[in-house]
Order: structure tokens, then sequence, then C-alpha cells
């Protein structure tokens, strides 16, 4: 399989060279050159699989061309050694918990995926050292310093902006130490972002140090979250709830809702898709108007979807061909600001006795105003409700149980660097390493 640069520049690149460098030389996001679709035979006999071995017929679609049988096959069992379960909140709205994996957020799927690939390649070619850049607004840091820690050959830098995610939240990438370095950056997500992508482009740090991203740019984290959309399905069919079915992705960078618009491409019989957003509404607008204009993100509740110019709109519009008609066909958007979130909460947790987290809310509330007769709904619940519980607790007036996983991480020492977000200061503390 080749991957292409969605600004169609740079030369072809293969897994491993688009895994390695993340963003493409002209500053596009890779996707690959083609999209193999999945048999009828496989949808109809899907709900006799597990998990693991479901996505591992999924994968072949997008990795088998590139990595041996048996080698792809552990990653993704090792990958998916945890459970991904549907859940009914009320009649035809589920929730797809996404939670259950180490850092208790839907990034661990992806992570995990990758930092396996890269170990692979890493492995196999005898390479020196890697280092994995990885902006975060709150679970992508610790999804990926989680997954990666401890890796031989790979360092990971997470860049995460100061003040603006939850305690928790930073406790998990902040604490780990070994080959995790966490940057506390002066400003907000898109500052860190912006830093991220400066660097692949320079040329002295690209002399000085083999970098790679591990944000959702990556091939190697977005696509891995597509298995989860095959794995929904199975579980709705086993219910015999699959006939039009909504997918409602609480949506940030977009690399959730691109992963499962990927599914569908292979045939994943979904309905349509929703996109529900926080006060950054950049694509919601864009649904509405046919034009992207990137903003300033704007400070929320739901602060993992604080973006306001979301990287994967790129790989959205490259998949449609750059059609807006094509793509409001199949997908349609919401936005909610912080005391419709609060309600939603509250009101979830009043009538179904389900707690909800801010980004999960935004998912929720989107199926309740926007299902249509006949339809059955599955919002995406991206991170564990006790990773915000100082909102939540404040919202419903409960006192949430906090896991035993996420208590040790909070009873580590915090250690990090503080950096401005100006390229020139981070450029010459990475040219120190």
């Amino acid at each position: 399989m080749k991957y292409y640069s969605t600004n169609k520049q740079a030369p072809l690149a293969s897994l491993q060279e688009a895994v390695l460098r993340g963003l493409a030389p002209d500053k596009g996001l890779y996707m690959p050159e083609h999209i193999k679709h999945l048999t009828k035979d496989y949808f109809e006999g899907i709900k006799q699989y597990t998990m693991p071995r479901l996505s591992y017929i999924v994968s072949h679609c997008f990795f088998g061309e590139d990595i041996e049988t048996e080698s792809l096959k552990k990653i993704v069992y090792d990958t998916l050694s945890f459970p991904i379960p549907v859940v009914k909140v009320e009649d035809n709205i589920y929730c797809l918990e996404l939670f259950h994996g180490p850092t208790l957020a839907f990034k661990d799927v992806g992570a995990r995926f990758m930092a396996r690939l890269l170990e692979y390649f890493v492995r196999k070619n005898n390479m020196g050292k890697i280092n994995v850049l990885v902006a975060t607004s709150g679970d992508t840091g610790s999804a990926v310093a989680n997954g990666f820690l401890g890796v031989d050959g790979i360092h990971v830098y997470v860049l995460y902006p100061k003040g603006k995610v939850s305690k928790i939240q930073e406790s998990q990438f902040t604490t780990l130490g070994k080959n995790i370095t966490a940057l506390e950056v002066d400003g907000c997500f898109d500052d860190c972002q912006a830093l991220v992508k400066q660097a692949f482009i320079d040329e002295d740090l690209n002399k000085h140090m083999r970098m790679t991203s591990a944000n959702s740019i990556n091939v190697a984290r977005f696509l891995p979250q597509s298995f989860y959309y095959y794995n929904a399905y199975a579980e709705m069919k086993k219910l015999g709830k699959e006939k039009d079915l909504v997918v409602c992705v609480p949506s940030g960078n977009f690399g959730n809702l691109c992963a499962g618009l990927f599914a569908w491409k292979t045939g994943l019989p979904v309905k349509r898709f929703i996109a529900a957003n926080n006060a950054n509404d950049v694509f919601f607008q864009y649904l509405k108007t046919g034009e992207y204009n990137p903003q300033p993100s704007k400070q929320t509740l739901a602060n993992a979807m604080d973006v306001g110019a979301p990287s994967n709109f790129a790989r959205i519009y490259d998949l449609f061909g750059g059609s807006h008609e094509a793509i409001t066909s199949l997908i349609s958007g919401a936005t909610y600001n912080d005391e419709q979130i609060k309600k939603a909460i509250k009101d979830c947790y009043e009538k179904n006795g389900y707690v909800l987290d801010p980004h999960g809310a935004c998912g929720y509330l989107a199926l309740k105003e926007g299902l249509k007769k006949g339809e059955t709904g599955i919002f995406l619940e991206t991170a564990h409700p006790a990773k915000f519980k100082e909102k939540v607790d404040a919202i419903l007036g409960t006192d949430i149980e906090i896991p035993d996983r996420l208590q040790k991480f909070m009873k580590g020492k915090k250690v990090s660097v503080p950096m401005t977000k100006d390229f020139k200061d981070f450029k010459a503390f990475l040219m120190k390493q």
C-alpha cells in the first residue's frame, strides 16, 4: 500500500515512511492510495467474531500488504486486550464505551497500535532512536505516553496547554518519567499542534533527530480507531438493532470521525454520522455554508474537543473529493455550549442513571435531538467521567468513584518542562536533546 499527501505535492510513501514522517513533506496528511472493500459475508457473520478477530480481518484492508501476517495479528490482539462494550442508555440510544483501556480513553486503541507498529519497524530495520512528538488537549497525551512507556528506542515528548487539561489527565503523562517528557506550553492546544507541525518541516531539527507524530495526523494513530466501529456494528447486530444505524461522534481534531468514515468506505453498514461539537464549531459551520474557516480555539467544559483548526478536516475533504454535497449527504452536525452540556449530563443521569463525561454528553444530546423515526443511535463515550470528576460532580452533586488505575497516576509526582508557544524556544529545547 502506498500513501499520498492530501496536498498532492509530495511523493508517494510506504506505510513505514508515512508512519515515521507523520506529516508529509508538503505539510499534507497521508492517505492510503486505495481502500479495500470487505465482503458481504464478513458483515453477515460479524457477530460471531471476537473484537480482536474482527479487527484483525479489518486490519488487512489497511496494513496487510506491509506487515507480516503473524506480526500484524500480534499487534492487533495486543492492542485490543480490553473490552469495548455497547451499553443501552435509553430506547434506541446506545453508548459505545471507549474508556475501558489503560488510560480510560478512546485514544488507547490508536496509541497502543501505533506504539506496537513503530516498535515493529524499529526492530525490523535496526533503527536508531525515534522521537515521538504529540500535542494534546487532554486524552491523547496520556494514551500515547502510556502506550509508548518503556518502549526501547523511542522517546515521547507530550506538549500540552498549561492550565487547560484536567488534573487527572495531566497526572497521566507528567508522572511517568522514563522515556516520556511532558512540555507545559503557555498557550492553547492549537499552539501545541502548531509547534509539532513546525518541527516536522524544520531542516535543522530533521538533521538533528528522527521525529514522528502520534497525533491523529499519523495514519498509524487514526486508522486503528476504525476497529471499534465494526465492533459496535457487531454488538448491535447481536441485538437485532443494526438497521438504520446512526453513529454520533464527539469531535475535536476529527481523527475519530475520520476513522469511522474509512470504516464506512470499506462497506460498514452505517446509515449516517453525526459530528457533535462543543462551542468550537468550525466543522458545523462548514456543513452549513460549504466554507471552512478555522478559528482560534475556545476553552470549554469538553476540553478535549477544544480545537479551532481540526487537522483531519483535510482527510475528510479529500475522502469525498472535496464535494460538500457528498459530505453533507452522510454527515450532519451539532454544536453545544457549556450550559447545554451540563444540562445533558444532568438530564441523562436523572432519567437513565447513566453518568456521561462532557464529551459523550455532546454525542448523547445530538442523538436525542437528531434521531429520526425508525433509526437507532450509538454515541461514543470517549473517556471515563472520573477523568472530569470535579466538573461532573459539581453538575450532578455526586462523588464519582475514581478507578484504581487513575488513582495510581494521581499519587505520582508531576514533572514537566515549562515552554513558551514560540517555535524558536521549542526548537532550541529539542536541539539540546
